[in-house]
Parts: C-alpha cells; sequence; structure tokens
C-alpha cells in the first residue's frame, strides 16, 4: 500500500512540538517546499552497494538507473527502483532528500546471489560526492548522532579503524573516538542475516526478502532500529540515539560466490546502515538477577516494547549498568538495545523477556498512566512517515493498533504483565494458539464483513425499494444488532476455547468456507467478503507452523517479487484493508475491547507460566 506522502506536512508543527524545536520546524518545512529541486538520494542495490546521487529536477528513475550503471558497473535492466512501498515507475517528485532508495530486479530467485562490483576509492570519490558518513535525515532528531559522527571521523582521520563485532548472526561495528574508546555501533543493512554480504555464512536471500523473521524483510532492520528511538519520547525507554547512515569505509564486508567473504584490501566500500551510541555497561540481563531492576525501568521499557510490538525482546539486549555513588549502591540502568524486529508486517507473536518479572505485576504509576494517555498512535505515524519514508505503511498499521490496544488496556487498569499476556500466543509441541489480540481483530475483521454484506444488500435492495422508507429503516436498524451479536460473540470466545478444546480460528474457518460458497456474482461481491478469504490459512496447526528459513511460516514460492506482499503465514494481517476499511476496523477493534478485558483468557490461567516460543535473534 502506497504512503499518503503529502499528509506529514498538515502535522507537521503539531508533531515536532512533542520532540523537537521551532528551528527544526522551519528546517522541515524548507526542505518540503523543495522536494522536487535539487535533492541528494542513496541508491542501494540489491547486493549492498551504495551510491550518493545528486537529483536536479529533469532526472527520472531512468536516468538515476543509468547514472548508478555507469558508476557501478551494475546490469539496470528489467529492474525497479523503490522508495518504501512505492515503486517508482517515472517520476520522483515524491522522493524526500536524504532518502536511500533501492534497486531490484523485477523477478528474483530466493537463492540469488550477485556479487557487489564496487567501485575503486578514486572512482568513489569521483562519482560519489557525499562525505564518509552521511545522516539520512536531517531534522533535530539526530542532533545527538550528528555530534558522535564529528568524533569518529575525527577518529578516522586520525588513523584510527573501526573494530568487526564477533557475535551476533550480523556483521556490525564498533566506531571509536580519538581515545580508542567504542562510541557506535554500526549496522550495514546488507550484512544482516540472509543478506547479501553477511560475513558470517547466514547468506542467500536478496535485499527486501523474508528475512529471520517473515513479517520483516532482509535489509530493513535499520530503520526500525531507528523508530524505536524515535518512537521513544523524552528518552522515556532510554533507547540509545540511534540514525540511518550512509558509511564509507574499507573495513565492511563484500561476497562474491566464489571466494566466498572477502577482503577489501583497503578499497573504499559504501554501505547504507544504522548507527547507534554505544553504552559502556557492566552486563546483560541474561548475567544478572532482575531483582536489582527498578519497577519503573521495567514498564517504561515494556511499555515501548508493546508499542512497537518488539518481537525479540530477550535478556541479551537489555544493558545492564551500575550506578556511582554510595546513595545508589546497588542500583542499575537498565538500556535498551537491538529494536530490528519491532514493528513488523503483520501481528508476529512478540517476546517480552520481562512479562514474568516481579515489576511487570505492579500497577502502572500516575505518570506512567499519564504518559500513556498521552501517546497519539496518528502523529506517530505521520512523524515516522516524515523522518522514515522508506518504512511501510504494513508496519504503521502495527503500530497504530498496539497503541491503541495499550492505551485501552491501561485506562482499563490492566497492569503491564497481563497486557504482555493478551498479546502473546501460547505454544504446546509446536502448536499455536492465537493471542487475545489476535482474537480481537479477527472478530473486528468478521464484524467489518457482515457490515460489508449488511451495506451490499441495502444497495441491492434499495434497487428493488425505489428508496422506500419503511424499507431503509428496516435494515438500518439492523446494524445495532450485528453490533450485539459480535459482542456477544466475543465475549463466549473470550474463554479462549470453547466446550470441545477446538481452536477458535478453525470455527473462523469454517464459517468463511460457508460463506464462500453463497452463489453470488464476482462482481457483486463486497470487498470486505473478498478479504475474508485471506484468513483461510489462519489456522494454528503443525502444517502450517513450518520452520523454514530460521523463522516460522507457511510454504511460499522461491520466486519473490520484491514489492509482493510477505508469504501467508499464521499472523494476522492488516494490509488488504483499504483506507476506508481500516478506518472501520479499527473502530470496531476499540469497541470490541473492554469485552475483551473484562474476561482475559489469561485469568483462567492463574499464575501458571505458558509455554512460550523463544525467538532470540542477537545480531
Amino acid at each position: 500500500m502506497a504512503h499518503d506522502l503529502d499528509s506529514p506536512l498538515q502535522t507537521q508543527m503539531e508533531v515536532a512540538s512533542i520532540k523537537g524545536t521551532g528551528c527544526d520546524c522551519l528546517e522541515n518545512k524548507r526542505m518540503e517546499r523543495n522536494f522536487s529541486a535539487r535533492r541528494r538520494v542513496f541508491v542501494q542495490t540489491e547486493s549492498g552497494c551504495v551510491l550518493g546521487i545528486v537529483l536536479d529536477r529533469s532526472d527520472n528513475a531512468h536516468t538515476v538507473k543509468k547514472r548508478l550503471q555507469l558508476a557501478l558497473n551494475v546490469p539496470t535492466e528489467e529492474s525497479s527502483l523503490t522508495y518504501g512501498d512505492t515503486v517508482l515507475k517515472n517520476d520522483l517528485s515524491a522522493v524526500r532528500n536524504d532518502s536511500p532508495l533501492l534497486l531490484t530486479r523485477k523477478f528474483l530467485h530466493r537463492s540469488s546471489s550477485t556479487p557487489c562490483l564496487s567501485p575503486t576509492g578514486r572512482d568513489l570519490q569521483q562519482r560519489d560526492q557525499s562525505g564518509p558518513i552521511e545522516i539520512l535525515g536531517s531534522s533535530n532528531y539526530f542532533a545527538p548522532t550528528k555530534l558522535l559522527v564529528k568524533d569518529i571521523m575525527k577518529a578516522m582521520e586520525n588513523g584510527i579503524d573501526p573494530i568487526p563485532v564477533s557475535s551476533g548472526l550480523g556483521g556490525s561495528y564498533y566506531f571509536r573516538n580519538c581515545n580508542g574508546e567504542n562510541v557506535a555501533i554500526v549496522k550495514p543493512t546488507d550484512e544482516e542475516p540472509f543478506a547479501p554480504n553477511n560475513p558470517k555464512g547466514w547468506v542467500g536471500k536478496a535485499l527486501g526478502q523474508p528475512g529471520l523473521k517473515c513479517s520483516v524483510r532482509v535489509g530493513e532492520t535499520g530503520f526500525r532500529e531507528v523508530a524505536a528511538y524515535l518512537l521513544d519520547y523524552d528518552h522515556f525507554a532510554n533507547v540509545p540515539s540511534t540514525a540511518l547512515v550512509k558509511i564509507t569505509h574499507s573495513i565492511f564486508n563484500v561476497n562474491d560466490r566464489v571466494n566466498g567473504n572477502m577482503n577489501q584490501n583497503g578499497k573504499l566500500v559504501s554501505k547504507i546502515a544504522s548507527l547507534q551510541q554505544f553504552i559502556p555497561h557492566d552486563f546483560d540481563a541474561s548475567d544478572h538477577g532482575t531483582s536489582s531492576f527498578t519497577v519503573s525501568a521495567v514498564h517504561r521499557i515494556g511499555i515501548l516494547d508493546i508499542r512497537i510490538l518488539n518481537t525479540d525482546r530477550h535478556a541479551g539486549n537489555l544493558l545492564v549498568r551500575k550506578l556511582d555513588g554510595f546513595e545508589r549502591f546497588g542500583q542499575v540502568e537498565l538500556v535498551p538495545i537491538d529494536h530490528g524486529f519491532c514493528l513488523p508486517e503483520s501481528l508476529e507473536d512478540p517476546y517480552f523477556e520481562w512479562i514474568h518479572w516481579p515489576q511487570a505485576s505492579i500497577p502502572f504509576s500516575e505518570d506512567e498512566l499519564e504518559y500513556i494517555d498521552n501517546l497519539d498512535p496518528i502523529y506517530d505515524s505521520d512523524m515516522l512517515r516524515r523522518e522514515l519514508p522508506m518504512i511501510r505503511e504494513a508496519c504503521l498499521r502495527v503500530l497504530v493498533l498496539c497503541t491503541i490496544f495499550l492505551k485501552e488496556a491501561a485506562a482499563f487498569g490492566l497492569c503491564l504483565a497481563e497486557i504482555g499476556e493478551m498479546m502473546s500466543r501460547e505454544f504446546q509441541a509446536h502448536k499455536g494458539d492465537p493471542s487475545e489480540l489476535e482474537l480481537i481483530c479477527i472478530e473486528a475483521r468478521r464484524w467489518l464483513e457482515e457490515m460489508g454484506v449488511l451495506a451490499w444488500e441495502r444497495k441491492t435492495g434499495e434497487e428493488e425499494c425505489q428508496f422506500d422508507i419503511d424499507c431503509e429503516d428496516e435494515e438500518l436498524e439492523m446494524i445495532p444488532i450485528v453490533e450485539e451479536k459480535l459482542l456477544t460473540k466475543i465475549t463466549s470466545n473470550f474463554g479462549f476455547r470453547n466446550g470441545n478444546g477446538r481452536n477458535p480460528l478453525s470455527k473462523l474457518e469454517e464459517n468463511i468456507e460457508e460463506e464462500a460458497t453463497a452463489e453470488i456474482e464476482g462482481s457483486q461481491v463486497p470487498r470486505a467478503l473478498k478479504q475474508s478469504m485471506s484468513l483461510e490459512n489462519t489456522e494454528v496447526d503443525e502444517k502450517t507452523w513450518q520452520h523454514k528459513d530460521g523463522c516460522l511460516a507457511g510454504p511460499y514460492s522461491g520466486n519473490w517479487r520484491f514489492n509482493e506482499q510477505l508469504p501467508a503465514s499464521s499472523c494476522f494481517e492488516l494490509t488488504d484493508m483499504n483506507a476506508e476499511d481500516w478506518t472501520q476496523f479499527l473502530e470496531n477493534f476499540q469497541k470490541l475491547l473492554r469485552p475483551a478485558f473484562a474476561n482475559p483468557k489469561s485469568a483462567s490461567l492463574g499464575q501458571r507460566q505458558r509455554q512460550r516460543l523463544g525467538t532470540s535473534c542477537q545480531f
């Protein structure tokens, strides 16, 4: 689904007031007015090569491809230039300054691999006029990162090189200051697990294909790291400053199909990467007991994790730093890192390490409730569209849905642990029951479908009734009946299992099959009813849950188109609704929350801990 690229302009001042200055607003306004003027973009090929290009008014997708071919010696025939969800046909007026673009072949095979034909250092200096480190974005959100970049560049000029990080599945590097101290960690997008230039053998996919988690594409964890930082208003959860950068250095890895990992031998290589401030720490949460963690720190990190549907909050990405001072003896500070698996494109099963910590069962404080109450998911979405224009609409819908869920649950009086339980699935012998959040979404979708059928019947009825007032009144009276019927359904469903112990999704599948057998002409079927067929595979059983390339998903074809939807899985999809249906879906969702909170299935579980699927994906 294409972004509404103009909508952030309408709320620019309001969003900036949350976390920025007046100067920042004026600068952003100046940038918005000059979209069609000279802009700088960074074009990345599917194999990881990056080139900074200054666009003129006369430039289009064809001229950009031609310049890329001349500079990097890469084939551009049968290729597409993509900008987030958007495939750029020819016009580039919607592309913002400092944006990353991706050049992909129109048809890819999932095992394809193309060597990165990087230019020599001299060619790079001639054809790419950008500096060694360029931040992709110019707002004041990234002011701390700009200071960090200055220290790193000064150290590089003095011959202090970065150090590769041996841990994790992806390529990452410590960049240092003039004192030789680690000050930033850089993770190139083309060195992620399964990406073309991964230095640790986890290769085999092109950028844009499903990654280690099927709802997060290869090469797209970097902007998610930045999104988590941008959403951490007022440094509430203590996320280190993070930015997306174009960075050039000889230390980066480039693979070829013949020799495997290839050292650049002093040649400069440009990469798109996330750059995050390095936080000195004593250990991580896996090496330290949780009793010394403050309730406030756990709550704040948990609130962020719920908003962004973090699917990988394990103990290893919670840094623990001892606080100095006599009065602080024994106290520690928690620093959350590694947010590359947040904001998935569908309702993935989250992983919250804190869900059974005692602190998570303590009610929210007044300050925390006020913070939650002030969250505005629409402003958040507009802000991310402006700062990260490559972000996909599916990610933003997940953000909106989860923020609404958090706000309503906190207002109802649920604690952090209860909210986390309602969002999490229970796994037993590779079989997964849908979470309560997913059940609510299923009911909201069903409600949307039934209202769509009602509207379709009303439309056809009008042709027969010829605007008969009595007929219209009778049909309009059916709407509250449908709502009451569905509220009754969800109240009964939130025992989670009906009497025969069957998965509720299997019952949904039967209902869909019954509806699909109705003899209705395809051209007359309402769009909402057609959407119901997308839930046919939502029954969670052994056949659906298949372990494929490090992630749980259903079967899918080896051929892949970059802008195609992610493969079908047991996750609830949010992208197959148009804007009108999405708005109505959210209204239905909010109406169904109160009955769900009043009858949570977690209450029947008592204090028994769920069997959870561990999905630690440390980079």
